[in-house]
């Protein structure tokens, strides 16, 4: 079975969550202990009734990958501004506009994937319909990607392990 024919399982998104709240409190305590300057807000953002709706629309706008609409129905957004140069995972609503304002990403030998999330460095993540996460190589929806995870779960492994490496 390949990466492709395993879909993102909600709970363990959830648990990934719960994990990813007790690491980053403990980033928070450590960052302040270590600097003159006040840490940015590290947080993951649950999902809403909000946040569902705004899925809702996304949906309604384009086809999304499943294993974005997973996602979506678990973690609202992530911002993580103090992890290494930062990570950014988009609310479902920016995911939308951006797809108004520039449509859908295209990667060879890929369906059209859907951009989901940034770094601090402008950098876009992109899911395609494989599953597989793609990263710009630019800060450019429209240069090259190259393949950054072989799914999102690996994608949010990647992210714990950025955590950590702060503390």
């Amino acid at each position: 079975m390949t990466a492709a024919d395993e879909r993102l399982d909600a709970e363990w998104l959830r648990g990934w969550c719960r994990q990813a709240d007790a690491v980053l409190a403990k980033l928070m305590e450590s960052l302040q202990a270590r600097h003159d300057f006040e840490p940015g807000s590290n947080l993951v953002v649950h999902a809403s009734v909000a946040s569902h709706q705004a899925t809702d629309k996304l949906v309604e706008l384009t086809p999304i990958p499943s294993d974005l609409t997973t996602m979506y129905w678990v973690i609202a957004e992530v911002s993580l501004p103090d992890v290494e140069n930062g990570y950014f995972v988009h609310p479902a609503s920016l995911v939308a506009d951006h797809f108004r304002e520039y449509g859908a990403v295209r990667i060879d030998g890929e369906e059209p994937a859907l951009v989901f999330a940034s770094d601090g460095g402008g950098h876009l993540f992109a899911l395609a319909g494989s599953g597989r996460v793609w990263r710009s190589t630019t800060a450019s929806w429209f240069d090259q990607f190259d393949l950054a995870a072989a799914d999102l779960q690996e994608f949010f492994e990647g992210l714990s392990r950025q955590i950590s490496n702060q503390l």
